[in-house]
């Protein structure tokens, strides 16, 4: 789990007249993540594509720009099937000739609608105006414009242009059409006449006759385009139900063509010889080496070159006399092959990663990717999240209803999306739901109503409360949360530490594992355990009384927890020098102190749920029997009798207690629907703020705390040769 699985690097080393096999054989396989050739070996280029590849892409190209035209998508997919050659020679083509022809009469008739629409968006101002369309224009000396504008501003214009000695202006809703005749036969008069007027000037379409006419005429010929329009959709809305099938596989079938006619191109060759390498599951290598011998037999070697260790080093290099040698003719693969010297790629060619975590793990895989995927060499802190992030958030939540909720709400997106990071995310929000549940029926909370107290931890266990309390009445359990909040994040951040111990010793060494995150590690955990003990207590000391009441580690052992954060603070300014030192407060105690935020949201939900079901219910004092014992505040669930000018809840004609808030439920007919509209949307905004408080607050512990401590990531995807096929069969 804190490993990834182990990768072997593995060598294919044959004759060219049984590439083709070999190929097949490594595809159908799906397990090799193949190294690209750099060309450095002397003797040996890179590959060629096999014949057929640019075929095979010139299809793959025509096959998915069908499927866009069409629209196809998985859905559409049906059986299973075999796709032939010559289906992808005729059939193919016959779909191409006739889809592409009905895509080209759609593209001219969205062409012929646009342009229909932009003549009647056009002509529509003009039907406003009401005049005829042939009376706009054809004058030889009378000016015309039509156009937005306030009509009385043109009128003032025009009547201070000297260059106007007559106009006529006519007003529709939303147009201005303005005659003008010239005193000078000034071709400008009309122009310069509207300089100083907002006028927005519109082009006066070449047509005669009422507007309104025109545009009838217009509409009828847009609702013909549309029914054309409609009419090919159909038509290629069949062609997409009856050829999908067909598409998708032909699809999946030239994509596997591709992947297997340009494979050569990784591959280091001569004219009579290849070399292939690449990455496999270590225990997988024994399938991969039956796979080939049993497809070519002794004409190909299958050698496995390397198991990687996690240590973080180069991996092992053939020397450049080493590489000479072994490719000093064009048969030196087929020398491996005999138990000759042996071809190796070089350059930087690190394992792919797969991590290796158990089926409920897995779906935290998609938190860690957040950040970035695991080196190959480096803890893989996925077992940590899957661990802690629920704890967290169901701890700030802590309520069965709400638990419920988170849970449906990850299933759904665990189940209902063809995504594997949604699906994902929905592990995750279904693990956060029941560790909210849990922590729910700890506390006795659902939906903030103390039921489950009531039913389960008082009516079934016969406990007098439940088990926990956030504490918003108990003073102390927000003291403990405080404390626990503390402690949680100490033994998070040891986890951090130690974590960075492993990966910088391997790469580093101990020293300087030690004077980094050994260093932060001593000044945290001193530091903590200090702030648990009793060394240099009482009132007025510098920590809260609640602290050393936890644990009262002796002043012996608060005095020892100082001098190994002494030790911590000496290794880290060795390490780090002034830098280190200036910043050791933030190692030795704001760090930890960041986890504090556990116990704020959970204050602050528990507040939130509290006012919507006060605000709901109402809520009132239990009179306590002895003064000395603690007030309880009961909702009122069922009913809160309130008798005029009272200020006790009377049940029975008892006094059950003072009245904090009568609540909308008891208000009457409105107060119900005010109630019920309050409970339903307070809730919802408690769910929602859950997610954006609770879970980016764990979020946040675990990147920015826990994370940062150790964790670089960078990891290569591991991305095997070969094809899942979805829609066709060899069979």
């Amino acid at each position: 789990m804190l490993r990834p699985e182990q990768m072997s690097k593995v060598s294919v080393a044959g004759s060219q007249r049984v590439l083709g096999d070999v190929i097949e054989a490594t595809h159908d396989l799906d397990l090799v993540h193949l190294s690209d050739y750099d060309g450095s070996i002397e003797g040996f280029d890179v590959g060629d594509p096999l014949a057929g590849a640019d075929e095979a892409s010139d299809k793959l190209v025509t096959v998915r720009s069908l499927e866009s035209i069409l629209d196809v998508s998985p859905d559409d997919a049906g059986p299973t099937r075999i796709v032939s050659e010559e289906a992808l020679e005729t059939e193919l083509e016959e779909i191409r000739v006739e889809v592409n022809d009905l895509d080209d009469q759609r593209t001219a008739l969205e062409d012929d609608l646009r342009a229909v629409e932009e003549r009647i968006d056009a002509v529509a101002p003009f039907a406003d105006l009401g005049l005829d369309l042939d009376l706009l224009s054809g004058y030889d000396s009378l000016q015309v414009a039509v156009g937005h504008g306030d009509a009385g501003d043109i009128r003032a214009e025009l009547d201070a242009a000297d260059a106007v000695e007559a106009y006529e202006v006519f007003e529709g809703d939303e147009t201005v059409g303005v005659f003008v005749y010239p005193s000078d036969d000034d071709p400008e008069a009309l122009d310069d006449a509207l300089v100083g007027v907002d006028f927005a000037r519109l082009e006066i379409p070449d047509a005669e006759g009422r507007p309104e006419a025109y545009l009838d005429d217009l509409r009828a010929e847009r609702r013909d385009v549309e029914a054309d329009l409609e009419g090919v959709e159909d038509e290629l809305d069949e062609l997409r139900r009856e050829h999908a099938g067909f598409l998708l596989a032909a699809e999946e079938k030239l994509t596997i063509d591709v992947q297997k006619t340009e494979v050569p191109l990784q591959f280091a060759t001569t004219e009579h010889a290849f070399v292939a390498e690449g990455w496999i599951p270590t225990e997988e290598y024994s399938t991969f080496e039956d796979a080939i011998q049993t497809a070519v037999g002794e004409h190909a070697a299958v050698e496995e070159l390397e198991v990687a260790d996690y240590e973080p080093e180069e991996h092992h290099q053939p020397s450049d006399e080493e590489a000479a040698q072994a490719a000093e003719d064009g048969d030196a693969p087929a020398a491996a092959a005999d138990g000759g010297t042996t071809v190796e790629f070089q350059g930087d060619d690190s394992p792919p990663v797969v991590q290796d975590n158990p089926g409920p793990v897995r779906p935290f895989e998609a938190l860690t990717e957040v950040i970035n995927r695991p080196k190959y060499t480096e803890i893989d802190p996925t077992i940590v999240l899957f661990l802690t992030f629920p704890a967290f958030y169901g701890f700030m939540i802590g309520d069965l209803g709400y638990g419920i909720l988170y849970t449906a709400i990850g299933y759904w997106l665990y189940a209902g999306f063809d995504s594997d990071m949604i699906n994902k995310l929905g592990g995750v929000a279904m693990l956060a739901g029941i560790a909210t549940g849990i922590f729910g029926v700890l506390y006795g909370e659902f939906f903030g109503l103390h039921l489950i107290t009531e039913y389960l931890w008082t009516g079934v266990v016969g406990l007098e409360d439940a088990p926990l309390k956030k504490g918003l009445h108990v003073g102390a359990f927000a003291s403990l949360w405080l404390t626990l909040s503390l402690v949680a994040g100490a033994l998070h951040l040891v986890v951090a530490y130690v974590f960075g111990i492993v990966n910088e010793s391997r790469a580093h060494g101990l020293k300087t594992a030690m004077t980094e995150s050994g260093a932060k590690l001593m000044l945290m955990a001193g530091v903590t355990v200090w702030l648990f003990s009793t060394h240099v207590q009482g009132e007025g000391g510098p920590r809260p009384e609640f602290l050393y009441e936890v644990a009262e580690f002796s002043p012996e052992v608060g005095i020892a927890a100082l001098v190994v954060a002494l030790v911590g603070l000496v290794l880290l300014t060795i390490g780090e020098g002034a830098v280190g030192f200036v910043e050791s407060p933030t190692y030795a105690l704001v760090h930890t102190v960041s986890y504090t935020r556990l116990a704020a949201v959970l204050l602050a939900k528990a507040a939130m749920a509290y006012v919507v079901n006060l605000l709901v219910f109402g809520a009132y004092e239990e009179v306590p029997a002895d003064a000395g014992e603690q007030i309880d505040y009961l909702f009122g669930l069922w009913t809160i009798e309130v008798p005029e000018h009272a200020t006790h809840f009377m049940l029975d004609g008892v006094s059950h207690g003072e009245v904090l808030f009568p609540g909308l439920l008891w208000q009457g007919p409105a107060g119900i629907l005010g109630g019920i509209i309050v409970l339903v949307a307070g809730h919802a905004l408690v769910l929602g703020l859950g997610v954006t408080s609770a879970g980016l607050q764990s979020l946040r512990l675990e990147y920015v705390e826990f994370f940062n401590k150790f964790y670089e990531g960078g990891g290569e995807k591991y991305n095997p040769f070969g094809y899942q096929r979805n829609y066709t069969t060899e069979d």
